[in-house]
């Protein structure tokens, strides 16, 4: 058994021994010179590197213990593609450049190894030298992988199978199974994990299945796994912890748009997913001083401080971790920056597509109070439920502990919403003028140019654009009129009348729902100087989910008989979630087609991006970094079209467009904005 920080973690029921750095003696990294082309990923050979210098004989043995044999020279685009991974293995100081590595030996047996440039070269067999194993090991287009026992590896925490493109460890409990309405602790359970599939997202209802109440699991994606409990900081990867959306009622960290083998290979990061529990099981509030809410939040606190205590068994610095999500899962980062037990277990944090504004976005943006709550919500849930039937409130939660969790999260009302609970959420709104806790750390914060588009109703035949403004903004007769007065949101004038209407209220929802408040955001924290580093970018170029597309086809390019998968030259809605392929190169993961000549190298950008932010706050990665790993199109990207700026370095350039080519752009919509009253100033 392996033990570490009081916890034996082995792989459950298997009879025979599963290898591990220790038992191996070497650290090992998983090497894969990965261009997100998926469809030539098989022209592309991954490899197991053994750091520790041994033998060509042990080699074969340590290879032997991984299922594998030592890397054939003959596999396609060897020398090409070794050249650029073990440069980066100097790069980042692990070998020295004229380090030579074991692989297999010539057919008349004779030994050899690889040295610089990918060159072969006759050695030794008693040489002591590092190892490079194959990996055999595939990638799958969804679900968990096959043939796991054949890649399993035992870090010093858990067991996993790998892939082509990484290390994964799957369903690793993170917290102790709460009861229902109390806050989660660290895991502390039995010693005994599987971690080589996926477990229970939380209970939610819709097209992701049903869950389940115990499902504080989280993922994790490496690169490299370390032989010692305290490995060297410098081998140490930044970490990405991902919140998923949607809307606090449903998402799971298993979502195959989420899988985090690209950034980790790609990006050399460690990849976290988390789940945390939804709607009225993670977010109902009662007034009997226990039951405040925000069940949710604590989860995602719980989620950092495993990380804080166990990413390193990963290869994970948790010195530096950034926190990320979209949609809800961005929400949930705003009340992550001023989480009291939150602040300090990150130093970047990741905002995209905050609903951070007015109407719906109203309670994302200023919390209840426990009583507000109780008004508002819970007394509907009650009503529901029939627990109402009693005043006392120890009998209400009673009842309410014992509803059937799959109908209690799918009533008419449920709570869905981060409550000022006293602990995880203490003030009313992320202060932004240095006035509560907040995090100072690295901050990125963006939106989708139309990310309103996905989230109202398409007019109907003949429907003004008073009444449809009416309803995406849920304000009166009076003051839309007021608003539509102003020449600020002026109607189209094509011949297709419905259109006409759906552009002016998609933008109008755009600005009240995401863009106002979030470029407010940005404007308050840089005027109060509240953050190490500022960055805000707008995607006007977008790849939306196959399985969710609202108001089809307005949010995907149009279909022509030169590109049959759509022309995103083209003008076309750039909608909410049309960044998620993008940000995590998961295309493959859906076996979806790159669209055009620039899908895969904008593809490239911003997965680069990104990561280059998870690994140094900065989204303009060093070209020294690009080089080495031959992501040339990243690098045309930067020589060309220059550095993306943080907000506040080049007046009118505050925004990073992020499109082909990449452009900047002042301050958006701010006349509207403050026509709608979502003013820059907003915050302070």
């Amino acid at each position: 058994m392996v033990h570490i920080v009081g916890l034996a973690l082995l792989l459950a029921g298997l009879a025979r021994a599963v290898p591990s750095p220790g038992s191996l003696g070497s650290d090992l990294t998983l090497l894969f010179q990965n261009d997100l082309d998926w469809t030539e990923f098989s022209q592309h050979q991954s490899a197991l590197l053994l750091s520790t210098p041994v033998n060509s004989s042990a080699a074969v043995s340590s290879c032997s213990a991984l299922n594998e044999s030592l890397l054939s020279p003959s596999t396609p685009n060897f020398s090409a593609d070794l050249t650029r991974q073990l440069a980066y293995q100097t790069y980042t100081g692990q070998h020295p450049f004229l380090q030579r590595y074991w692989v297999a030996p010539t057919t008349s047996g004779q030994c050899q190894a690889v040295g610089p440039f990918g060159t072969l070269l006759a050695a030794d067999c008693n040489e002591k030298l590092p190892a490079l194993c194959a990996q055999s090991a595939g990638w799958a287009i969804t679900g968990n992988g096959s043939n796991p026992e054949n890649w399993e590896i035992n870090p010093p925490q858990d067991s996993n199978t790998r892939d082509q493109l990484s290390f994964r460890f799957l369903g690793i409990p993170y917290a102790n199974p709460p009861a229902r309405f109390e806050y989660s602790t660290v895991y502390t359970g039995p010693s005994t994990i599987n971690a080589t599939a996926y477990q229970s997202q939380c209970t939610q209802v819709g097209n992701m299945g049903n869950g389940s109440e115990n499902c504080l699991f989280l993922n994790i994606w490496t690169p490299y796994l370390p032989a010692s409990s305290q490995p060297a900081p410098s081998a140490l990867k930044s970490v990405l912890v991902w919140v998923h959306g949607g809307g606090f009622v449903n998402g799971m960290s298993s979502d195959p748009t989420f899988d985090g083998g690209a950034v980790a290979s790609r990006g050399d990061v460690v990849v976290v997913t988390i789940n945390y529990r939804l709607s009225t099981l993670g977010f109902l509030a009662l007034p009997d001083g226990k039951t405040n809410g925000s069940y949710g939040i604590g989860d995602q606190v719980t989620a950092l401080q495993w990380v804080q205590q166990h990413i390193t068994a990963f290869g994970g610095d948790p010195a530096r971790v950034t926190i990320s999500g979209q949609s809800a899962g961005a929400s949930s980062i705003r009340v992550l920056l001023g989480s009291p037990p939150a602040i300090g277990l990150f130093a970047g944090a990741i905002l995209q597509s905050d609903p951070v504004g007015s109407g719906s976005s109203a309670p994302l943006t200023y919390y209840n109070t426990v009583e507000q709550e109780f008004n508002t919500t819970t007394q509907g849930i009650l009503e529901l439920t029939g627990c109402n039937s009693t005043s006392d409130v120890a009998q209400q939660l009673s009842c309410l502990k014992t509803y059937d969790p799959l109908k209690l999260v799918g009533l008419a009302t449920v709570a869905n919403s981060p409550v000022i609970d006293g602990t995880y959420v203490t003030t009313t709104d992320l202060p932004l003028t240095g006035t509560g806790p907040l995090a100072r750390v690295n901050v990125m914060i963006g939106n989708m140019r139309d990310d309103g588009a996905a989230l109202i109703g398409y007019p109907t035949q003949g429907e003004s654009l008073l009444n449809a403004a009416i309803a995406v903004t849920g304000c009166t007769n009076s003051s839309v009129q007021g608003i539509l007065s102003t020449g600020l949101f002026p109607e189209p004038n094509s011949t297709n009348s419905t259109l006409n209407v759906f552009n002016v209220t998609a933008r109008m929802a755009t600005d009240t729902i995401f863009r106002c408040l979030s470029e407010a955001t940005a404007s308050s924290a840089l005027n109060h100087s509240l953050f190490e580093s500022l960055w805000y970018y707008q995607f006007e170029r977008s790849y939306q989910l196959n399985w969710w597309s609202p108001n089809f086809p307005v949010c995907t390019p149009p279909v022509t008989s030169q590109f049959p998968n759509g022309d995103p030259s083209q003008e076309y809605f750039h909608c909410h979630s049309g960044d998620l392929y993008l940000v995590f190169g998961s295309l493959n993961r859906a076996a979806l087609p790159y669209r055009d000549a620039n899908d895969l190298p904008f593809a490239q950008s911003i997965l680069d991006r990104w990561s280059s932010f998870i690994r140094s706050y900065n989204p303009n990665p060093n070209p020294a970094y690009l080089t080495v790993r031959g992501y040339t199109n990243m690098y045309s990207t930067l020589v060309q079209q220059g550095t993306w700026h943080p907000v506040g370095a080049a007046q009118g350039k505050e925004i990073r467009v992020l499109s082909v080519p990449e452009g900047t752009k002042p301050w958006q919509e701010v006349d509207q904005c403050q026509a709608m009253n979502l003013s820059l100033s907003t915050f302070g």
